[in-house]
Order: C-alpha cells, then sequence, then structure tokens
C-alpha cells in the first residue's frame, strides 16, 4: 500500500497534542493549525517529499503566521539524508521549521524551527574566495560550468611551471621559482598533482608528455583567451 499524504497526519497531530496544543486539519489554506492559549498559530504542511513547491507554499503561509512547519515522510538512506541536511539549511534561511515523520512507527523529529535568519560569515572561506580572486589570472571559466576541468589559481601556476620547463628544458625548482614567480614550484613539481612533471635527479625536474600537451593550451588557461 502506497504512502499518502494525510498518513502524516496522525502521528504530526499526536506530537503537537502532546506539547498542548489543540490540532485541527484542513483550516484554509492549510493542511495543520495547531493552537495554544493566546499563542499565534502553528502551521504545518504535510507532503511525502521535498520540492521546491512545497518551500513556496510554506513561505505563503508566513503571511499569516511565523511559526510554520515542513513536514516530510521520513526515507531510509543517505539520499535522504542528505536531502534533510540541505533542505534543513534552506528552511532555516527562509524562517521555517522543518520536521520529518516516520509513519512506520509516528515518531517525528524536528530538524529546525522557524525564526528569523541571521546569517554567521565564515571568515576562512571568506579569505579563501578572496585569495582564490586575486591569484587568478584573467577569467578563464564559464560561469555555470561543472567542477571538472575547473582553471584555478593553482592549475594557472602549474601552467607558468610547464611552459617554462617546455621552453628552457628540466631545471632546478629554486630557478623555476624565481623565473616564473611562483613560490611554491618546487612543492608543486614534487607533488605533482596533474602529472605534468617528472623528477630528473635530487632537486631537478622536467616536463613529462602529459605537461607538454597542457601547454599546447595554456593560452586560456592563463587568462589570455
Amino acid at each position: 500500500m502506497s504512502l499518502r499524504e494525510t498518513d502524516l497526519y496522525g502521528p504530526v497531530k499526536t506530537f503537537l497534542e502532546d506539547q498542548g496544543y489543540v490540532v485541527k486539519a484542513e483550516v484554509g489554506a492549510a493542511d495543520v493549525v495547531a493552537m495554544r492559549g493566546s499563542e499565534p498559530p502553528v502551521v504545518v504542511e504535510l507532503k511525502l517529499g521535498f520540492s521546491l513547491a512545497l518551500f513556496h507554499q510554506c513561505v505563503e503561509r508566513l503571511k499569516v503566521s511565523d511559526d510554520v512547519y515542513l513536514a516530510v515522510a521520513h526515507k531510509a538512506g543517505k539520499p535522504f539524508y542528505k536531502a534533510v541536511k540541505a533542505n534543513t539549511t534552506l528552511a532555516r534561511r527562509l524562517g521555517l521549521g522543518l520536521m520529518t515523520v516516520r509513519v512506520a512507527d509516528g515518531l517525528v523529529t524536528v530538524h529546525c524551527d522557524p525564526g528569523p535568519y541571521v546569517p554567521r560569515k565564515n571568515t576562512k572561506r571568506q579569505a579563501t574566495l578572496l585569495r582564490e580572486f586575486a591569484r587568478r589570472q584573467g577569467d578563464p571559466n564559464d560561469g555555470g560550468q561543472t567542477r571538472a576541468g575547473l582553471v584555478t589559481a593553482y592549475r594557472q601556476d602549474a601552467i607558468k611551471i610547464a611552459i617554462y620547463l617546455f621552453e628552457a628544458g628540466a631545471s632546478k625548482g629554486a630557478d623555476v621559482a624565481r623565473e616564473t614567480g611562483v613560490s611554491k614550484a618546487t612543492a608543486m613539481m614534487r607533488s605533482n598533482h596533474y602529472g605534468w612533471f617528472e623528477k630528473i635527479e635530487k632537486g631537478v625536474y622536467g616536463i613529462t608528455p602529459a605537461g607538454a600537451d597542457a601547454v599546447a593550451v595554456s593560452a586560456r588557461v592563463l587568462g589570455a583567451g
């Protein structure tokens, strides 16, 4: 027997009644309305899964109450766990509450309560973003592209090193760093993230065939295209 949205109502009603609310279904446009004394109403919208339409619906309910919850049927598995985590963040930003309902045993779990969202900046991430922006030459990527093949400041530095080795031949790390302006050239050649470099002898590195191929398409990567 397939699950229906009405199957969520019983557990949610019991959950709210245990907290002293009087609960009624399908009041006006709301799936669930709960009242406790003179407090503002609590509104709950029931859905089997997450959707943009559900968030739109709950935002609309904020016109009648500040206490609005999404209630979604619980599902087993990692994809649902990740969905709950992501949608909890979204619900908080919108000032909504989020609960999941495990119909099998009636367990209701509240993941966040309604309330004004106060963004908290991650200063470390902001610094990383600004540093990458400042280091990157030109604008070599297309907005909206996937992460695969993304040109970063690190990749641009690796290209500079590859070009130098392609033109000058195997060189000492200190010489590469001085001539390219890439202070971490030796460490980058040693780690060989892209497979472009090879160690010739202690402190001396050369370019691999893969590195030579990368040089051939280097113009756009360095922001010249």
